[in-house]
This record gives structure tokens, sequence and C-alpha cells, in this order.
């Protein structure tokens, strides 16, 4: 088994910087650094894990409280990318992840998180009302979620207010005023979304037409598809349609072409999040791009800081915002 004393050898440096090293710690330089990992690697060095909790009473291990309602799981685009970026940065400092459920013996998230010795929580995609989730983010356990605000909790939050709003006034500046939004299931998230959406029609003196904004489900494109059908089987059908995500999108276009509706020539259509997929269909989707990079890394650097600063570490809302992606979806209209 390879140890400290190995690596020391093999760099030519003293154990205790390698364990400073290996750990994290400021005072060794970065050509050091860079040697010491070099030569762990290269001899395949594992931590005594169990050595290392007793030492530093830390397991470097982050918890990842996720469930998807729609059972994509990790094949879930958006927070697929999200939690990649995240576990990216919890690697170079060194931390591994572990997602964690309530069904593992009965256990809630709280106690699968004691039982896992996690040192923090990462919380995304979850049902933020239940009893167990709040449990988990009012425990002593270091917490930051996503999407979501907690009081004294801190959270990294796209800006969905300004999402929405760029997408629908870009279709007003197209010169539609006959615009349709279908939206997510009621979450913190799609309230902001209609923040957005009726802040863009306020400043623009126009009012939103009668039966023109529908509940959907994001993700989902089946309930994505019956809603298009219902939107442009109107008398006075929507000359514009905004949807809860890309991949929701699906299910309106495939509607579209079935009832010989053109995009964008007979109605235009928007995204939202900017998946990858949104920009090989064709017509290439306007859409809104979340930046999951930054949310993610962003997530994990703050985490990391309420662990190490335990209770000095400053509650905040970090907000991020993302890119508006013009495609060729979107009709512009004579004024």
């Amino acid at each position: 088994m390879i140890t400290i004393k190995d690596i020391s050898k093999k760099c030519g440096v003293s154990p205790a910087t390698v364990s400073k090293a290996l750990n994290g710690y400021g005072d060794v330089s970065a050509s050091t650094l860079e040697k010491v990992r070099k030569a762990a690697d290269e001899l395949h060095y594992m931590p005594n894990v169990a050595a290392r909790l007793l030492k530093t009473n830390r397991s470097y291990n982050i918890g990842v409280v996720f469930e998807d309602e729609t059972l994509s799981g990790l094949a879930h685009d958006y927070f697929s990318r999200i939690l990649n970026s995240a576990k990216l940065e919890l690697e170079k400092h060194g931390y591994d992840i572990t997602f964690i459920g309530q069904r593992v013996g009965g256990s809630s998230f709280l106690e699968h998180v004691r039982y896992r010795k996690c040192d923090g929580v990462l919380i995304a995609n979850v049902n933020f009302g239940a009893d167990s989730v709040r449990e988990l983010v009012m425990s002593e356990i270091p917490t930051i979620t996503i999407d979501y605000v907690f009081d004294n909790v801190s959270s990294v939050l796209s800006d969905n207010v300004e999402g929405e709003y760029i997408l629908t006034k870009y279709l007003l500046d197209a010169g539609h005023k006959k615009i349709a939004f279908i939206h997510g299931e009621m979450t913190s998230v799609t309230s902001k979304r209609l923040s957005g959406f009726y802040k863009a029609f306020s400043e623009y003196g126009l009012e939103v037409p009668e039966g023109y904004v529908l509940e959907g489900r994001y993700h989902d494109t089946g309930v994505s598809a019956a809603l298009t059908k219902k939107l442009m089987s109107l008398y006075d059908p929507p000359t514009a349609i905004l949807y809860p995500d890309d991949f929701a999108y699906i299910g309106g276009m495939n509607e579209l072409e079935k009832m010989g509706i053109k995009i964008p020539d007979d109605v235009s259509v928007v995204g939202y999040d900017g998946i990858n997929l949104s920009q090989v269909i064709r017509p290439r989707l306007t859409t809104y791009r979340q930046d999951t990079d930054a949310i993610g890394t962003k997530s994990a650097k703050k985490l990391i800081e309420i662990i190490d600063q335990g209770k000095g570490a400053i509650a905040e809302q970090i907000m991020v915002s993302g890119q508006l992606v013009e495609g060729k979806s979107v009709k512009k209209l004579k004024h």
C-alpha cells in the first residue's frame, strides 16, 4: 500500500509537506503542489479515509439530494449539467459525492446524510415543501439549495425572472402581441418566470389575451402537445408560444406538425434552458440558455465555504444570469 512517505521520497520533500499538499493547505507552493499531486497519481495513492476522518473530523463526502419526477434521472439535460460541474469543482477540493435518498432502510434524508457522514449537502430538483427536506435544511448539516430560497440558508439561483422577461420581450420586439405561455407546474421557479412574462407585457402597455396562459409540466412532451393543440384550436390562436423548457417543446413541435402548422411561418416558438438538442432540431430553437456550469460551480464553492467557516459563513442568495440564444423559430411580424 502506497503511503505519504512513498510520495515524499519520490518528490524529495518531507511527509509533512506532502500531507499539506494533499489536504489543500495554502502554505505549499504551486510547483510543489503540482509535483506532489502528480506523484500521488503515478503511484496510485489512495488516502486512508478512516484515518483522515479521525484526524480532520471530515469525511470529504458531499451528499446530493436529487429527485426527478419526470424519471429522467441523470439524463435530465439541465440538472445533469449542473451536478456535473458541481462534481468537478468538489473533486478539485478532494471531495466525493453520494446521492441521498429516503428509501435506504426507510430512513429520512437527514438520517441518510448522518449515516453517510456527509460534510455537507447540495439539494436540487426536489419537493422543497416536504417535511423531510425542511428537516434536513434546518439541521446542523451545512446545506445549499439550487433554485429555491429558505431563510438563513445559502442558495444559488438561475435568474428566472430575467430569463422569461428577455424571451417575452424578444417576441414583443418581433411584433408579436398574441403570445401564449405554456409554463411548468406551479413552483417558485414558475412563479418567477410568470413575473418576467407579465413584466414584459406591462412595459409594452399590453394585456395577455384570455386563455393564453396554461399550466403544463416541465420536461413533459405529452402535456405540451395537448396544450399546443388546445391553443392552436382557439378561435383566435396565438402567433407565438413560450414553452416551459426545450425538451417539453418537442411535444409541441410534433403536434404542430400533425396539425399542418409550420414554424415559424404560421406560429413562432421559443423554449427555455438552452440544451444541446435545441440547436440541432430544425428550425433551430430560439431559447434562453441557463448557465449550468456557473450554477454548479458556484454551488460547490459556496458549500465548501460553509463547511470551512461553520457558523461564520454568511447565508446569501447567489444569482446567475443566462443568455438569449437566437434560432430560426421566430418570425418577425410587420408592425
